[in-house]
């Protein structure tokens, strides 16, 4: 089938993938947008897992100033080669995961799942199947409710679950646009940490501004 311009236009602006890429997307899915961008999700997931575990000693420390400096993000972000760092996709990409961490609804607590303090997760499990008991739930699918709420604390609190502030239809998350970055980039890429800072977060107004230990 004949493919728009326009509509190529459109989805490359949408997923940042290239344009022949976008074309046959396109006519893999009948000219269905909606379709297409799951088509090319498809393909950068299996491209990105063929690069991920390869070394990444290069990259950079990015960081985002807001709130007129009360609240600073900076995250350090690892690719394979010097080329690729200075190149502006991936130097935007630094930017926008620090962005996120800036202002994302709830303030990660991890980069990825294993990272999450074991004791924390199992704080939550007592938490949700306490939950579970107290409004009568049957004891025989409390595990099920347990296994559902941590997931979606896991989803909340781990930077590439959650989903990235800048996608107007709130469905891309971190590791879709990580994904995305991998495989325009054609190099692996790897968020290894970030530390967010608010002013006056964690100080006592009644200890002379010492922040608590």
């Amino acid at each position: 089938m004949s493919i728009s311009a326009e509509n190529v236009r459109v989805l490359r602006e949408q997923t940042g993938a290239g344009m022949m890429d976008c074309k046959k997307a396109l006519q893999e899915s009948g000219g269905d947008l909606e379709k297409a961008k799951d088509y090319l999700r498809t393909k950068g997931l299996a491209a990105a897992a063929k690069k991920t575990g390869r070394k990444t000693s290069e990259g950079l420390v990015g960081s985002y100033i807001h709130m007129g400096g009360r609240l600073g993000v900076m995250v350090e972000v690892a690719c394979e080669t010097d080329f690729v760092a200075r190149t502006s996709d991936f130097q935007n990409f630094v930017r926008d995961v620090a962005m996120h961490i800036a202002g994302a609804p709830t303030v990660p607590v991890a980069v990825r799942r294993e990272e999450i303090d074991h004791k924390l997760v199992e704080h939550e499990k007592e938490i949700a199947r306490a939950q579970a008991k107290e409004q009568g739930k049957p004891e025989k699918i409390w595990d099920k409710i347990v296994e559902g709420k941590v997931d979606k604390f896991y989803k909340d609190h781990c930077l590439l679950e959650q989903v990235f502030v800048k996608d107007p239809e709130g469905r891309k998350s971190i590791q879709d646009l990580l994904t995305e970055t991998i495989t325009k980039l054609g190099e692996n890429v790897v968020i290894r940490r970030f530390a967010r800072f608010e002013l006056g977060q964690g100080v006592d107004s009644e200890s002379n501004g010492e922040a608590k230990e």
